[in-house]
């Protein structure tokens, strides 16, 4: 294999490997915020008087 082809396979490599740490980066800012999202819905739709009094009859 020659030095040029070499370098060329060596800077696609990279560049890929580049490529793809910026979309998974991307894929994980975006799942942070959606887990920020759903815990900011959890908190809103919790009901503060819901399980502090059990009403059983027998």
């Amino acid at each position: 294999m020659d030095i040029a082809a070499l370098s060329t396979s060596m800077s696609q490599a990279s560049l890929a490997q580049k490529v793809s740490l910026s979309v998974l980066s991307m894929a994980k800012g975006q799942a942070e915020v959606q887990g920020q999202n759903l815990v900011q819905m959890i908190e809103k739709s919790v009901d503060p008087n819901l399980g502090k009094r059990i009403d059983i009859s027998v």
